[in-house]
């Protein structure tokens, strides 16, 4: 499941429809400009509360990704703590990826 979360991100990426970091996916999230939330597995607890807690009062879904390191190495990038889709075609082939189901872990 990892692999193709990380594949499906990467074409977001490449589409300019996601967001990378915690600053710029809290930014789109008070713009109501997400999809959905991805955090790392191993977010910090502050993380987790800064993006989790604005995403579920605005209705965003939010899943569980690998750790940081092999989510910002799966893009391309050091390690990534959260990531934000906007666009929504992308949002939902991550829910099938995931069973439709918020607050899943992809390493499992």
């Amino acid at each position: 499941m990892t692999d193709t979360l990380i594949r499906l991100l990467g074409l977001g990426i490449r589409a300019r429809r996601v967001v990378i970091g915690v600053a710029g996916v809290r930014a789109k999230l008070q713009a109501g400009d997400l999809a959905c939330v991805v955090l790392a597995a191993d977010a910090s607890s502050r993380t987790r509360d800064k993006v989790e807690r604005l995403a579920r009062a605005r209705g965003i879904p939010v899943w569980r990704g690998p750790a940081a390191e092999r989510l910002g190495a799966g893009l391309g990038r050091p390690a990534v703590q959260a990531v934000g889709v906007r666009d929504p075609a992308l949002a939902r082939g991550l829910a099938a990826s995931f069973g439709g189901v918020s607050g899943n872990d992809a390493d499992s």
